[in-house]
């Protein structure tokens, strides 16, 4: 009788883990909930235990699940890290990379790069998810994320791909209604429209200026967890908004938006963030190489 686990079996195990629930795993591997169900309960014969606590609103890990799944992750790493060792070839890369950002700079910029990268690599399947929240890398089954700001996580290695800052900024039509800040404590005063975004503070924002580092409390009626919808809210004149450079440059050619306070600004550099056990990793590797490349060639200043 075989009682090794299959590999299939703990990658499916694994999904099920990070999508929290049959159903939105059997989505992500185009496969149907029986045949989830039925591979998961065959992975708890041949261990011998029992992996999961499941209701009829969530999937959660037993005590010897979380053993077996932070296993498992390890082992499908290495099996995979192998398999691309073996290849000795970056222009044959093949599989899976999984990576994440937040949905303004994933649609604006990720997408296009992810465009150009997929047709130089073909053999490569390529998974985005566009997430405006913190993300657990590890916990959700990505092996890249692509973000604004480093990491505060310190179990991720962080490497810098592009400078950036975000800079404060309306629409004439507010400041000629409402007049132009002269100082930063003068933003106290008016109507600021800021994004919930990751894990960014909410209620002030920090920034570089002429005394050094300064923090000023700020509020207003309109907040989204969208860097977009708050750029346009910006353009159509309900207050003011600290974006990235990136993002808000072309506005400011246009003359939808005016920079104010140009002596201030906040860090904002793209990072790349991915787990130790996966720093190794050629399809993580040559992305990286590639992004950082196209996002200085795009205009966006590569790190020096």
């Amino acid at each position: 009788m075989n009682n090794k686990p299959l590999l299939e079996d703990l990658r499916l195990f694994c999904a099920v883990v990070r999508r929290r629930g049959f159903a939105a795993s059997a989505r992500e591997l185009g496969v149907s909930n029986a045949l989830i169900s039925k591979r998961i309960a065959i992975l708890e014969g041949v261990l011998q235990t029992k992996l999961l606590h499941r209701t009829t609103r969530s999937v959660n890990l037993t005590e010897q699940g979380d053993i077996v799944y932070r296993r498992a992750q390890r082992i499908l790493d290495d099996v995979d890290r192998m398999s691309e060792d073996a290849s000795h070839v970056k222009a044959s890369l093949s599989g899976k990379l999984r990576l994440c950002t937040s949905s303004g700079f994933g649609r604006n910029r990720l997408a296009p790069a992810i465009s150009e990268f997929a047709r130089k690599y073909p053999g490569l399947e390529i998974q985005l998810e566009l997430l405006d929240r913190p993300v657990d890398l590890v916990g959700e089954g990505f092996q890249l994320g692509i973000q604004i700001g480093r990491a505060r996580d310190s179990n991720l290695i962080a490497r810098r791909i592009a400078r950036n800052v975000r800079v404060i900024c309306a629409a004439p039509a507010y400041l000629d209604r409402f007049g132009t800040p002269a100082a930063l404590s003068e933003l106290a005063r008016h109507s600021c429209i800021e994004i919930r975004e990751r894990d960014r503070d909410f209620g002030h924002w920090t920034l570089q200026g002429p005394n050094g580092i300064e923090a000023v409390r700020i509020s207003g009626p309109l907040s989204a967890s969208n860097g977009e919808i708050v750029h346009q809210w910006a353009i159509d004149g309900h207050g003011i908004t600290l974006r990235s450079l990136w993002d808000v440059a072309p506005s400011i050619e246009k003359g939808l938006l005016v920079r104010i306070l140009p002596h201030y600004a906040q860090d904002a550099d793209v990072w790349a963030v991915y787990p130790d056990r996966l720093s190794s990793s050629a399809k993580v590797r040559v992305f990286v190489e590639f992004l950082e490349r196209w996002l200085d060639e795009a205009g966006i200043s590569k790190a020096r």
